[in-house]
């Protein structure tokens, strides 16, 4: 008989996935498989158990936010590629930014019938240093307002909740002079957020990263926002990423397998919504195909 490993965060968005348990073990074991059940107690932990347990697994399926996602890739990046398993997902967070890029249903139940029914497509993941990532690192402005947002409040309100503390940065927006190595190029100016992205969507917005975002073509798709000097750059930045306006000189978006980003002050990094630590050089790269992830 196939082997399962089930992870889910109980607490991820409104709960929700509480009241769907018994429907999703139960077709999960009609659907052929013995299955091992963890209930995540924090993101070091789950990436852990991960680690752990899926050398035997035929599957690993996760359901949570993209946190609990984040978690669940760094746990099976841990195992070697020839005993590495597929990953399915069953979105049940706030926001759920990796799973518009899989093209997941938001229903908990079809979501679960994709996870185990679905053949899995190979997935680039993206390398921090000594830590990986499934959709965006980046620094500046609305990047941090996921792991800043309290979890009461992203039940109560969904995403409005992150509307809310992302309206709230904005009163402490701060720009950092950085240096970005990619390629044979180098760019060094103000920057009031640095986007290193494999996704459709980042904070719940669509569109940022642009158009013509493949998962599994070997490139990052990377966005720079320099600092606007006045309301009216503001407001010209804005129209760029959320309204299709013209390009501006403010927003700088390519492509790339490798990046670099040097500060002579710390940055605070998030990755994947979660907090990655103050850093003065960070080197990025991306692994190409590096996990088979079921996917619509």
């Amino acid at each position: 008989m196939k082997r399962l490993l089930f992870v889910f965060n109980p607490y991820a968005g409104k709960t929700k996935i509480k009241s769907k348990l018994s429907w999703i073990l139960d077709f999960f074991i009609k659907q052929g498989f013995n299955v091992e059940v963890y209930v995540t107690q924090d993101t070091g932990d789950t990436a852990w158990e991960i680690s752990r347990r899926a050398w035997d697994m035929d599957l690993v399926v996760v359901s949570g936010g993209d946190g609990t996602m984040n978690a669940a890739v760094s746990g099976l990046m841990q195992v070697p590629a020839e005993r590495r398993p597929p990953l399915g997902y069953i979105p049940a967070g706030t926001t759920n930014d990796f799973a518009k890029s899989l093209r997941l249903p938001k229903d908990i139940q079809k979501a679960a019938e994709v996870a185990v029914t679905l053949p899995p497509t190979p997935t680039d993941i993206g390398r921090f240093e000594d830590e990986y990532f499934t959709y965006v690192a980046g620094f500046g402005a609305f990047t941090s307002v996921s792991y800043l947002t309290p979890q009461d409040s992203k039940n109560m309100l969904g995403h409005q909740a992150y509307i809310f503390e992302g309206l709230k940065s904005l009163a402490e927006i701060k720009s950092h002079h950085v240096k970005v190595i990619f390629g044979t190029e180098e760019i060094e100016d103000d920057f009031l957020i640095c986007l290193v992205t494999n996704s459709v969507s980042v904070a719940g917005f669509k569109k940022i990263s642009g158009r013509d975002v493949e998962l599994d073509d070997g490139l990052f798709e990377v966005v720079l926002i320099r600092d606007p000097k006045n309301p009216l750059d503001l407001t010209r930045v804005v129209q760029e990423l959320f309204l299709d306006e013209e390009p501006n000189n403010f927003v700088q978006r390519f492509k790339t397998d490798s990046i670099r980003f040097v500060s002579e002050e710390p940055i605070d990094w998030v990755l994947d919504g979660e907090f990655g630590g103050s850093r003065t050089d960070v080197h990025i790269g991306i692994c190409k195909s590096a996990l088979d992830i079921v996917r619509k």
